[in-house]
């Protein structure tokens, strides 16, 4: 209401302006002077009713937003949405804890599984070294020498396929 207010002196200070101006061009004495005062007190009048009614306004929406914020309606809302965000984190944190449970179990196991294939390789390369030992005297030096080195390269290289097939490969010349 006080902003239609306003709104309307400010209309009407135009008119009266353009007619003080007018007269002014009609060299009318004394008359133009009076309606350009009349006009610029409009202007004034309409101007510090929107600045009496913006102090006015300011303190009453300060307090009403100050209520709004500390109403229990409002006090609850926060306190839920605090719950919330730390449930999306309580969930975020589970989720990242097994990725990590699940990460450090998988290279343990990869761990285990590489210190068990270097047990049973050495395993079969000692059982390697223990069959050529049997028939190095059935065996030419050259061929005991070349399979001895064999042994050692492939268990060098953790090849346990190629130490299997070397297995195989003694017991068919015995």
């Amino acid at each position: 209401m006080i902003i239609r207010i306003s709104f309307l002196l400010f209309l009407l200070s135009l008119p009266v302006l353009v007619l003080a101006e007018v007269l002014l061009w009609l060299k009318i004495p004394g008359v133009p002077e009076l309606a350009a005062k009349l006009g610029s007190a409009m202007l004034l009048g309409a101007l510090i009713i929107l600045i009496i009614a913006a102090l006015l306004a300011i303190p009453k929406l300060v307090i009403r937003s100050a209520l709004t914020y500390f109403s229990a309606g409002e006090r609850l809302q926060r306190r839920l949405m605090f719950v919330q965000s730390q449930q999306e984190h309580v969930r975020q944190l589970f989720h990242f804890r097994a990725l990590k449970v699940k990460y450090l179990s998988e290279m343990r196991r990869k761990r285990l599984l590489k210190a068990n294939n270097r047990k049973h390789i050495r395993s079969l390369s000692k059982s390697i070294h223990k069959d050529l030992l049997a028939v190095k005297k059935e065996l030419p030096k050259a061929t005991f020498k070349q399979l001895r080195q064999d042994n050692i390269r492939y268990r060098k290289r953790q090849d346990i396929e190629a130490l299997l097939k070397l297995q195989q490969k003694i017991a068919t010349l015995v």
